[in-house]
């Protein structure tokens, strides 16, 4: 990510502007599931560290294979950010969330276009570097590699000279903004992997769950200790908004009341009732808490906290009712009719609101609600239809007929401001290059990138749909792995077209990555799929259902049976998706074990647990045992 005071000016082209605007019948529809492939391939041409054998972006090779090692740690892997070599815990953490969140809500449409193995190995990749970064409960690697030397250098990330010093929080240098967000990464991305690999998906959790821990514990301003971070990344919302994101997504992945009852006790000392926003990225997150509190409260599960929750779902439309241009504060446009948020890679504030009025359009078609704003009531399929002008602008549906997705449609940007793409590949030439030497051979020439960064969203046009496609224009050629986080979801959304969507039901299911098949839909009664470990077998049925007040209630039983010819002791079953009673158990933390008057199961023996509930059966899962 590159800053400076430097402006970039052009005229505004008018009649150009005129003839587009009476002529809309100009701009074709657009391959939405095309530039869904491209938007995820970009986040291998990002990639740092050892490459995998089916790394499709052919012109990058391995880099920063010393990361960590200084500091007696292995951080190989993870994002770069933008066109940049250094590797910012921040953004990075928000990009993960965000294409996890993307999955959530249409996984099935990612599948069916084909696309979703790929967009889950983009989550994994920041993930498994997540995992890294985290060796302790309360320690968290938030940076490798500096701004200010990298940015001195224009040179290949395979080719790096500079400083690659890691920098990490911990409860002497806290930074609960970054710890919050890791957290929230890492619970969204442990419900992608629920189904399809549910070991990976507890390790996922647990390390949320100390993450937020170590957040709320130990409060304070990441930038405050990692110091160098200050003017690329700088945390100007502080990290309230963050203990909310994370703790809304660890209700969401783990459905456990803690979390539930922290949003509603803090509500109001940290913003999320109070603070009314007209944007929303990897800095600001209050927006993107009170859709997902709205979601909460619009699917049932607020309980007690329901007026709470309203505040917060009242201050979610505040934002939906100044995108759509119908609020007390609406969101300035462009004269073409792009959100403008500032000047500097506007685009990344273009996605995530466009992403944010698209699952809200859908939770308010599920609902059949509409959003009332100050001035005046919108449909769901406007605030959708909002979105979707904004995806259209990108992808060329613009004064300029500029796409903003490098390698999408006939005109994109050519010399993007990005070190990689700008360098011939180390595979061509595997001469090094030297830190000031990419400046003179490579920064400062006028021809296209020798290497095609497909699927990158550049920073994008000005105030007025201007827009100078120049290496040097940082401000505007410049791309981001945040830009391209929400738009996975909304492109699948466009890409699936309407119909069929009920994102408020109780169960987010993310299908296995294998190619598409039709099957009848799940009903409620159909068993939940279990994990279950050789020596226990896990059985679940449905032994009886009735109606109350327009609701279809089912007792489930779940037989727990010991295979192995040793008694079972200090059993440890996670249960998520879980929205009643149960008995037979205790709870312990955030996991379940032999009721009281067990201490252990013999050899052959079976126990019982049943609980009640509106919806599908919930997912249990073994999670520890011993065997004596």
């Amino acid at each position: 990510m590159e800053k400076s005071a430097r402006r970039v000016s052009a005229a505004a082209p008018l009649l150009l502007l005129f003839l587009l605007c009476s002529f809309p019948s100009a701009f074709a529809g657009h391959d939405y599931g095309q530039a869904l492939s491209k938007s995820i391939l970009f986040f291998e041409a990002q990639r740092s560290g050892f490459l995998p054998h089916n790394q499709r972006v052919t012109w990058r090779s391995n880099s920063g294979l010393n990361d960590g090692k200084a500091s007696g740690v292995d951080l190989v892997g993870g994002y770069y950010d933008a066109g940049d070599n250094v590797k910012f815990g921040l953004p990075m953490a928000f990009t993960v969330t965000m294409m996890s969140w993307s999955i959530i809500e249409y996984g099935k449409q990612m599948a069916a276009s084909g696309e979703l193995r790929n967009a889950m190995d983009a989550i994994k990749w920041g993930t498994d570097y997540f995992i890294k970064a985290h060796p302790e409960p309360n320690v968290l690697y938030g940076e490798v590699g500096d701004g200010n030397t990298d940015h001195y250098c224009w040179q290949r990330p395979e080719d790096m000279t500079t400083d690659r010093r890691a920098y990490r929080i911990d409860p002497s240098n806290p930074g609960s903004d970054l710890a919050g967000e890791t957290a929230a990464a890492m619970a969204a991305a442990s419900i992608v992997f629920r189904h399809s690999n549910p070991a990976y998906s507890r390790e996922l959790l647990n390390h949320a769950y100390q993450l937020f821990d170590f957040a709320d514990k130990h409060r304070g301003k990441y930038d405050s200790s990692i110091t160098v971070a200050q003017k690329y990344y700088r945390s100007v919302s502080g990290y309230n908004d963050e203990l909310l994101w994370a703790a809304a997504w660890l209700y969401q992945a783990s459905n456990n009341q803690y979390y539930l009852n922290y949003l509603a006790a803090n509500g109001d000392a940290l913003g999320g009732t109070g603070w009314g926003m007209t944007e929303f990225g990897w800095d600001v997150k209050y927006a993107g808490v009170q859709t997902l509190v709205a979601k909460f409260l619009m699917q049932g599960r607020a309980g007690q906290h329901a007026a709470v929750f309203q505040k917060y779902q009242q201050k979610a439309e505040y934002f939906m009712c100044g995108c759509v241009g119908k609020g007390s504060r609406n969101i300035q446009k462009t004269p073409g009719g792009l959100i403008f948020r500032q000047r500097w890679n506007n685009l990344q504030f273009v996605t995530s609101a466009s992403f944010l009025a698209t699952v809200y359009s859908d939770y308010l078609t599920s609902a059949r609600k509409s959003l009332q704003c100050s001035a005046g009531s919108v449909s769901p399929s406007e605030l959708f239809g909002f979105a979707k002008s904004q995806v259209d602008y990108i992808l060329g549906d613009n004064p300029r007929a500029t796409s903003y997705m490098v390698g999408y449609g006939n005109n994109y940007p050519q010399q993007v401001h990005h070190r990689a793409s700008s360098i011939v590949s180390f595979k061509k030439d595997p001469r090094p290059i030297s830190c000031r030497g990419g400046y003179a051979t490579w920064f400062s020439k006028k021809s296209s990138d020798p290497n095609l960064l497909t699927g990158a969203i550049v920073g994008g046009p000005d105030a007025y749909d201007n827009f100078a496609d120049q290496r040097d224009n940082y401000e505007q050629t410049e791309p981001a792995t945040y830009n391209n986080a929400p738009l996975l979801g909304i492109l699948a959304r466009l890409g699936a077209g309407h119909g069929g969507y009920n994102q408020l039901l109780p169960e987010v299911v993310v299908p296995a990555p294998r190619a598409p098949t039709r099957a009848p839909a799940a009903k409620p009664v159909t068993p939940a799929p279990v994990s279950t470990s050789a020596p226990i077998s896990l059985v679940q049925k449905v032994t009886a259902s009735w109606k109350s007040e327009g609701k279809t209630y089912y007792r489930y039983s779940t037989i727990l049976t010991n295979k192995s010819p040793k008694a079972l002791n200090s059993l440890k079953l996670y249960i998520n998706k879980l929205y009643g009673p149960i008995w037979g158990l205790t709870k312990s933390g955030n996991s379940y074990g032999f009721p009281s008057w067990i201490k252990s199961l013999p050899a052959g023996k079976s126990l019982e647990f049943v609980y009640i509930h509106s919806a599908s059966a919930a997912d249990v899962s073994v999670s520890g045992y011993t065997l004596v």
